[in-house]
């Protein structure tokens, strides 16, 4: 059950980021550019946040299970239905199903896999990296179909392999029902305020860091197609040059996953997010090889902030709502993330580069580490000592 939870986020990330990398080699036959045509992403972003909080409290009072079944089967056919689609409309319409079928997961699966669990950071770590693999091999993936065999390739092959894993799902699921459930583990106590304090904190990081996040995964196909000519010309090329980068910060993911169950979360989450501040304004100047490697740094802080956010709702939420709160979360992430898609594309059409928007994001990463100063932290502490007891 865990590796096909874990297989879900990969397959989440995967299909939401097919289009940013197909939309390459779509020009020629939609008739558009980079700039017009990428906006046809927008419904799915925006469905993938403001469907969260149905999709977790149907979780929470119908069936977590049900819910996950439901995530696999229908965003593999969502994304079979988009690559039958004959022109930008059916493309957009598309997008924004397997936006609706892609927004089950965060709140439900990321909820089942923490249930009643100690520590989570290892959880949540290895998770993620299955979640930034699919980011990984999205420009991996669809690059090397789109090139070998056309674009519509690129979203009817992941789809079938995600209809694949919901059949093995709902077998597993069923063989699973009546086990013994294990002992429900009690959140963390704060005071009031604390507790406010750290879901204030939690705001401002979710949403910033989603519209950083999203931005970032968007535009690196294209950063990489004007910036990195000396190392490539081609729409696999890139591919294969953004896989790796998010393939080696991925790991960013069980650093950070073995740091929280052995630290403060304060004492993880406040480098984590500082670094991020540097490393987003160079990538704005960074050409080539000094791209590359700026891409990989920046991405790897980018990628670890996520397990850090989730380790908040696991920590302080009880168990019995938790995938309501996991939506909640997701759903202020989703739709912060969901301003990327015209951010960038406002940014390029009007500048002609993308040097304003990591500036943009810097800016951002700089509010976050300002939030991430006021995280409550004796608490922290606290907890710290009772998770090494």
């Amino acid at each position: 059950m865990t590796l096909l939870l874990n297989l879900g986020h990969a397959l989440d990330h995967l299909l939401m980021l097919i289009f940013p990398t197909v939309v390459l080699a779509m020009g020629a036959e939609l008739g558009g550019g980079y700039a017009e045509l990428l906006p046809l992403s927008l419904g799915g972003f925006i469905a993938f946040g403001a469907c969260s909080i149905p999709a977790g409290w149907l979780a929470d009072r119908w069936s977590r299970t049900g819910m996950m079944t439901v995530f696999f089967f229908g965003i593999g056919a969502a994304s079979i239905l988009t690559g039958f689609a004959s022109g930008p409309t059916q493309i957009a319409l598309g997008l924004t199903l397997i936006g609706v079928f892609a927004a089950i997961y965060h709140p439900v699966g990321i909820a089942m896999l923490v249930a009643n669990r100690e520590n989570v950071g290892r959880v949540l770590g290895v998770n993620g990296v299955f979640g930034n693999v699919g980011v990984a091999f999205s420009a991996l993936l669809a690059g090397a179909l789109a090139e070998a065999a056309g674009w519509r390739a690129a979203f009817l092959v992941p789809g079938a392999i995600a209809l694949g894993t919901g059949v093995a799902f709902a077998l597993v699921a069923r063989d699973a029902r009546g086990a013994v459930p294990p002992r429900k583990v009690a959140a963390a106590r704060l005071s009031r305020a604390d507790l406010a304090r750290v879901f204030a904190v939690l705001t401002v990081a979710t949403a910033c860091g989603g519209v950083i996040f999203n931005a970032t995964t968007i535009s690196m196909p294209k950063v990489f197609d004007e910036r990195l000519s000396a190392l490539t010309h081609s729409t696999l090329g890139i591919g294969i040059l953004v896989c790796g980068v998010y393939l080696i910060a991925a790991m960013a993911q069980l650093c950070v996953g073995w740091w929280l169950d052995r630290r403060s979360l304060k004492s993880v989450f406040v480098p984590v997010v500082a670094l991020q501040v540097p490393l987003l304004a160079l990538a704005g100047t960074m050409d080539n090889y000094l791209m590359l490697a700026t891409a990989v740094a920046m991405m790897f802080f980018v990628f670890g902030q996520i397990p850090i956010n989730d380790a908040m709702i696991a920590r302080y939420t009880a168990e019995e709502w938790r995938a309501r709160a996991y939506a909640v979360r997701y759903v202020v992430s989703f739709s912060a993330s969901a301003l990327a898609v015209p951010l960038v594309a406002w940014v390029y059409k009007s500048s002609g580069d993308f040097r304003l928007l990591y500036y943009v994001l810097g800016t951002l990463a700089f509010v976050t580490f300002t939030a991430a100063l006021v995280f409550p932290a004796e608490q922290e502490k606290a907890v710290a000592k009772g998770a090494a007891a």
